[in-house]
């Protein structure tokens, strides 16, 4: 307990909106946020009963050895943070060198040169499958002599279920076409992304279209206007789309553009078989093949023969692509393929079979999952949940875990790379903190590893939720400069 004398020290520089967050009911190790977090989050008009706070050692047993705990135990929603519930347990379940397979099958007999049939598309979920994977592919087929498909190319998404949860999904937010609102399925080839090039000078403005899309046009109908070319996204109007007589898609630039300026747009704005057909069309043509045939849905017979067959990047390096830079359309493709692997052979709900896995790992952890709300393992969510406590205790079987370096590699470092790379330069936090960060409209958090000043490390975990949270973030950097610097000593928690 407290001296009386203590805690009169502590009203005496605390003030009164302050007050209950620095008074402690017991012990101050455990609830007192230190002044200068305080301070900035009064600052930035958020109340303390809107953040919740855990610290403690990494070598700590459980989650309960906290030195600052503050509504520990409230169901937050933890934004990005959330992957690191994702990637760990998928790291722990299917190992760090699992890698997703695509193939490219036939039901057609042997050919040289021309392969009279279909061709079968099936996807195995890789995250990160790109328009230069799908090239090579479309390099090795042409490679084996084949010049002209002279049938269809079926699509098969069968590896998650459902086959195409996007359809008919309502929007996250008002821009459908950003690429972090990217739904994926177990074929999603370049993340369905178009990129487009405008560039402007004095008089004029030029539009290029940097995806090798067939029969794909940019019209441009974009204005110059006055303003500065960093408010260009001010004016921006999301793309029309259309498609002509001749199967050419139309794409029409509005709106106005700044002068003397150049952006690349990366958009989601194409249905996903449109942009499949043309750009591999678009591919299979610069290899000088041809095709006749279009793109249709369908499932890869038992009689189909294997072609070829492309692996993903292991799982221990795709993870760091997510954390590093918070990639929600791969932290839900890991997500999924954590469901699916649970059983192969059963045409089960993907989403539903993760959350269920990732369930009993906590349970085989003494993780308590109470309050725990899943939806797609990435955090970009109005309804995913976690509290800090329960985040701190994955960090903790994190650090114990084999895969602790492939696992902390992952997570960016501040004031170097990743989502932390121009955040707590030239401070004691610096090369010190591996930190996962998360920002939605009403919350902002931070998860992961920090070393002090004395060369211990630290689990640290905090999320804010409140229409203010954005304001937030530097009170965040504070917390954790708080504990690199080896949390001062009581005299100095509470200096102004």
């Amino acid at each position: 307990m407290l001296s009386l004398r203590f805690r009169q020290l502590i009203l005496t520089v605390c003030t009164s909106s302050l007050c209950s967050a620095l008074v402690p009911s017991d012990a101050i190790a455990q609830t007192v946020l230190p002044v200068k977090l305080a301070t900035s989050l009064q600052k930035a008009g958020v109340p303390a009963s809107a953040i919740s706070v855990m610290v403690l050692p990494v070598n700590a047993s459980n989650a309960d050895a906290a030195v600052l705990a503050q509504n520990a135990d409230l169901a937050m929603h933890p934004a990005s943070t959330m992957k690191l519930l994702t990637t760990l347990v998928a790291l722990e379940e299917l190992g760090p060198n699992f890698r997703w397979k695509t193939q490219i099958l036939s039901d057609a007999p042997a050919a040289t040169e021309v392969l009279v049939g279909n061709l079968y598309l099936r996807g195995g979920g890789d995250p990160d499958l790109t328009m230069q994977k799908l090239q090579e592919m479309l390099r090795d087929l042409r490679n084996r002599g084949i010049r002209s498909i002279n049938g269809n190319i079926v699509l098969d998404r069968s590896y998650f279920q459902p086959e195409r949860s996007d359809i008919n999904m309502a929007p996250f937010d008002e821009h459908p076409d950003a690429y972090y609102n990217v739904v994926p399925d177990a074929l999603l080839i370049h993340s369905n992304i178009s990129s487009i090039t405008v560039e402007s000078g004095n008089d004029n403005v030029e539009t290029r279209l940097l995806t090798p899309l067939d029969n794909t046009l940019i019209i441009n109908q974009l204005r110059l206007n006055k303003k500065p070319c960093a408010t260009w996204e001010q004016t921006w109007q999301a793309p029309d789309v259309s498609v002509s007589d001749n199967a050419a898609i139309n794409i029409t630039l509005n709106s106005s553009f700044p002068r003397n300026c150049k952006i690349t747009q990366h958009l989601n704005i194409l249905d996903r078989n449109q942009y499949i057909t043309h750009l591999i069309r678009g591919l299979w043509q610069e290899l000088g093949g041809s095709w006749q045939g279009k793109i249709v849905d369908g499932k890869t017979p038992s009689s189909a023969n294997l072609l070829l067959e492309h692996q993903s990047e292991t799982l221990a390096d795709t993870i760091r692509i997510v954390n590093k830079h918070s990639d929600n359309a791969m932290a839900r493709s890991i997500y999924l393929s954590l469901g699916t692997e649970s059983n192969p052979l059963l045409n089960t709900n993907s989403a539903q079979a993760a959350d269920a896995r990732i369930r009993a790992w906590l349970f085989r952890h003494g993780i308590n999952d109470a309050g725990i709300v899943l939806e797609n393992g990435s955090g970009l969510s109005r309804t995913e949940q976690i509290s800090a406590r329960q985040m701190a205790a994955l960090l903790l079987a994190g650090a114990r875990s084999n895969w602790y370096p492939e696992f902390a590699s992952s997570l960016p470092v501040a004031g170097m790379d990743g989502t932390m790379r121009k955040r707590l330069k030239d401070s004691p936090a610096a090369q010190n903190a591996r930190i996962k960060t998360g920002t939605l409209k009403d919350s902002v958090a931070i998860a992961g590893y920090v070393r002090d000043v004395n060369g211990q490390n630290w689990v640290v975990v905090a999320m804010v939720n409140t229409d203010a949270a954005g304001k937030a973030r530097t009170a965040l950097d504070t917390l954790i400069n708080w504990v690199a610097s080896g949390r001062d000593d009581a005299a100095n928690l509470f200096e102004p």
